[in-house]
Order: structure tokens, then C-alpha cells, then sequence
């Protein structure tokens, strides 16, 4: 091994935040502002981040602009100390399944635990099928789908992942070009 190249180490575990505009302007998909790029400039910067990269990505978020109508809203939201409380008794679901085993969480899964964690109800089976269908859903985004819907299931209490959890899941994959 040559000595004068840099070695890098990269944790599988490791988390990672992105953010992504759909165009050069930022505009794309904007329910406000025009888009002022043309069509050729938006296939171009759209090509640049790679199809297995967005796969590895669990979650896809569209975070428009926030009127000042619903900022200045006064009507009482479910607070972060509740919230908290959902999450870590989520964790602790997950904690629980996978006793015995070296995983610790639903994101580590692989395709044999996500068959033997992931048991899904016959309407999340039949709109399973069917996202794989008609969104050309690779095994990998496949796998992340029910995997998200695993850990929505459990926030929800829920021991069966349902068809809600799966089309929540769903929502959270990529919508570039659209």
C-alpha cells in the first residue's frame, strides 16, 4: 500500500442532513415564485446527484416557504416534550425487537431482518406491490420504504405495519423531475 495516499473510513452508522434544490434558481416546484430556469438547466442540475446516492437517502422532504398566517397561529400544537416521549418509547420498541441480535435500530436492518421484522398487513401488501410497480422502486428503495414504515408503525404503537405506515413511507422518497 502506497503510504502517501489518504486512507478514509466512513461508519455505515453515521447520519447525514442534505438539503437539495430541485433547479440552479430554486425556484422548481415553488407554489409562489416562478421558476426561471429552462428545462434543458433543470435536467442538467438534477443529473448531477446520482440515482444509487438519492436510493441511500431514507427520507425526502419538500420543506416549502411558511405563511405568516400559520407562524402566527395560536392554536395549541403537540409539543416537543410529547414528541420526545413518542420517539424514545419508539426506540425502546426497537431496542426490544432486536434483542439478541447486534442491531439496535430499524435503520440497520438488512433484506433478512427487514422479511423477519417487517410484517405488513394485506392492504400495505397490496400498496406495496403496486408502489414497486409504478414507481420502478429499486430492492434497495424497496427495503428503506419498509424499513421507514417499521419505524412509523412504531410510533404509532403499532406491531403491524398498516397501509398508512407504508404510504407515509412512500412519501418520503425522492420527487426530482416531477
Amino acid at each position: 500500500m502506497d503510504p502517501t495516499l489518504p486512507i478514509f473510513a466512513i461508519s455505515v452508522n453515521q447520519t447525514a442532513e442534505c438539503g437539495l434544490h430541485g433547479c440552479p434558481c430554486g425556484y422548481f416546484m415553488d407554489p409562489v415564485r416562478e421558476c426561471t430556469c429552462s428545462v434543458t438547466a433543470i435536467t442538467r442540475y438534477q443529473k448531477r446527484i446520482s440515482g444509487p446516492l438519492l436510493d441511500r437517502i431514507n427520507i425526502h422532504v419538500e420543506v416549502p416557504g411558511v405563511d405568516y398566517e400559520k407562524l402566527a397561529d395560536k392554536r395549541k400544537v403537540e409539543d416537543s416534550a410529547t414528541i420526545r416521549k413518542r420517539v424514545q418509547a419508539a426506540r425502546e420498541r426497537q431496542l426490544q425487537r432486536f434483542t439478541g441480535t447486534t442491531l439496535n435500530c430499524n435503520a440497520e436492518m438488512g433484506p433478512a431482518e427487514v422479511r423477519d421484522f417487517c410484517q405488513v398487513d394485506p392492504s400495505a401488501e397490496k400498496l406495496l406491490k403496486a408502489a414497486m410497480q409504478q414507481l420502478h422502486l429499486s430492492a434497495r428503495a424497496f427495503h428503506r420504504v419498509l424499513k421507514l414504515a417499521r419505524s412509523i408503525a412504531d410510533l404509532a404503537e403499532s406491531e403491524m405495519i398498516a397501509a398508512n405506515h407504508v404510504a407515509e413511507a412512500i412519501q418520503y422518497r425522492p420527487r426530482m423531475g416531477t
